[in-house]
């Protein structure tokens, strides 16, 4: 379980989210009209993606003893209004001595990640007030 909760008050449009542990700040670009001193919400929904993988990713390795010195993972999300969809696109590079098949299994390994399945699977949202 997850639990975050984000506050906002008269800043157009930063927003203090909290959990138990840990805070950050999400925001809008100056172009929107926020000051930009943060991640939007659709950057950090992409972040998320990008976090899990990489950690999902280094946590296999590790348990697997593979040589891996970096994984870096892109994650861009284009986001289409007018047909209400929206295309994640994710590289992945992992620089390390991997033979073909260690690299193979990584790459088929990111999509265990937990936030690619919450994202691939349905979701469902109840609002409260």
């Amino acid at each position: 379980m997850a639990e975050v909760n984000a506050v906002i008050h008269r800043d157009h449009y930063r927003t203090h989210i909290n959990t138990a542990t840990n805070s950050l700040t999400a925001d809008e670009p100056l172009s929107v009209g926020g000051t930009d001193e943060g991640m939007s919400p659709e950057e950090l929904l992409a972040a998320s993606l990008s976090a899990c993988t990489s950690i999902t990713l280094r946590m296999y390795a590790d348990r697997k003893g593979y040589d891996v010195d970096e994984i870096h993972v892109n994650v861009v999300m284009i986001r289409d209004k007018e047909l209400n969809r929206t295309n994640i696109n994710r590289k992945i590079e992992i620089t390390g001595n991997l033979t073909d098949e260690e690299r193979a299994k990584m790459m088929a390994i990111a999509n265990n990640c937990p936030v690619h399945k919450i994202l691939t699977n349905q979701i469902i949202i109840n609002t409260e007030s």
